[in-house]
């Protein structure tokens, strides 16, 4: 068994992670928050204890200052804490050096997103490939547990990939994988991330097209979908994080992900993009001082989590997968719903964060019962489904498979 949890970030992920341990702390043990802004990391805890979500008073929850760029300072933390399981809810530019402080300290590692070299925004794919399965032999080596991308997509989605290959199909010609929020913040543009982080997604489209990999300008095509729930929505293909580990482990034709917007979002985003402030490149100010465009449009956005107490409506993520099972066509979507108000009201947050947090705790929960104690590096579609799925269904996100879509 493996016990005591570091959390390392302090933002809206990281605030429904820090909830959902304290929840399930008789399993997990102590919890420490840590991130370079210990407050933000006070305020979580604040939030768990008004909430009344600490399940077993006896275990500690608690919070430290970390520059997660720092090895030795983070070996030093793990350590000190006696923590078994590092989740890494920080900026994706932390990953590699996160990674490196759990292999040094011996411990297991779960990330929700992939590593992001910040001068090089969507890079080649795989992107897997480029950084982290660099490392895989030497957790191997040393016996270190490291599951990445473990969030909801990537994460549940690849869960939901390898359950598809488990129960429901021979072959597989397409996966598609849509994620729609129909719900409203109040406000005139924000993002459910960290906005530099979710902004820069949308440079390049990087897509899995009949076994190879496609690059497609942004936002230039779309479809619309009937959702169970939430009802008919525009998406537009995107590259995402689990298109280049699921184009690897997963036997299928072609891979696709896809993101519902507004026609309000994408107008908005377009003037932003066309005059240059979703750009990453440096400008330099007519008093001298040089900026980052996208840095300067992610200080004047909100926080996503101020978004929580009136966001209202429903998200739908899921995998339109489409194949053989005993020699028959077949086409299933895989799928959980999600409720904005629903999520405040237990854990102060919006379902965005909500589903992208209770993931990797319920992958914390198997690696310390030594189901997914795995003591290698992996995808999560490399990993049995049934106990993750399971699990999150009593975590607060259900999953359902519908046989019959769009009838």
């Amino acid at each position: 068994m493996k016990k005591n949890i570091l959390i390392i970030g302090a933002g809206g992920v990281a605030h429904v992670a820090a909830h959902k341990s304290a929840q399930n702390n008789d399993k997990l043990g102590n919890i420490c928050i840590a991130s370079r802004k210990r407050d933000k990391c006070d305020q979580i805890i604040e939030s768990v204890t008004r909430k009344n979500n600490i399940k077993d008073c006896s275990k500690k929850l608690f919070s430290r200052e970390l520059d997660a760029l720092d090895i030795k300072a983070t070996v030093n933390l793990i350590q000190e804490t006696k923590s078994e399981i590092v989740i890494n809810l920080a900026t994706p530019y932390v990953n590699l050096a996160v990674l490196k402080s759990c292999i040094e300290a011996k411990v297991a590692y779960i990330d929700t997103a992939i590593y992001e070299n910040p001068q090089k925004p969507c890079e080649d794919p795989p992107w897997y490939a480029n950084y982290e399965w660099k490392m895989k032999d030497t957790c191997t080596k040393n016996g270190i547990t490291a599951i990445l991308g473990a969030g909801f997509d990537p994460g549940v989605v690849n869960a939901y990939c390898a359950l598809a290959v488990k129960y429901h199909f021979d072959t597989i010609e397409t996966i598609d994988i849509m994620d729609v929020n129909a719900g409203d913040h109040g406000k005139y543009f924000a993002t459910n991330f960290d906005p530099e982080i979710n902004l820069r997604e949308f440079i390049k489209v990087w897509t899995w097209i009949n076994r190879k990999w496609v690059q497609e300008k942004v936002h230039s095509i779309k479809k619309s979908y009937n959702f169970p729930v939430v009802g008919k929505q525009t998406l537009y293909l995107s590259g995402h994080d689990e298109l280049h580990s699921l184009s690897k482990n997963i036997d299928a034709n072609s891979i696709r992900f896809w993101m519902g917007f507004s026609d309000h979002y994408i107008n908005v985003f377009s003037v932003l993009t066309n005059i240059g402030l979703t750009s990453v490149k440096p400008v330099v100010t007519a008093e001298g001082v040089t900026v980052v465009p996208l840095k300067v449009l992610k200080a004047i956005l909100p926080d996503p989590l101020s978004l929580a107490a009136n966001y209202t409506g429903k998200t739908c993520i899921g995998c339109l997968i489409k194949g053989k099972k005993n020699g028959a066509e077949k086409e299933i979507f895989i799928y959980n719903n999600c409720d904005h108000a629903e999520c405040y009201q237990e854990v102060e947050s919006q379902a965005i964060c909500y589903t992208a947090a209770v993931p990797p705790v319920a992958a914390a929960i198997l690696i310390g019962s030594g189901s997914w104690d795995v003591k290698t590096m992996v995808n999560v579609e490399e990993l049995d489904p049934d106990p993750f799925i399971s699990l999150l269904d009593g975590m607060g996100l259900s999953t359902i498979i519908d046989e019959t879509p769009g009838k």
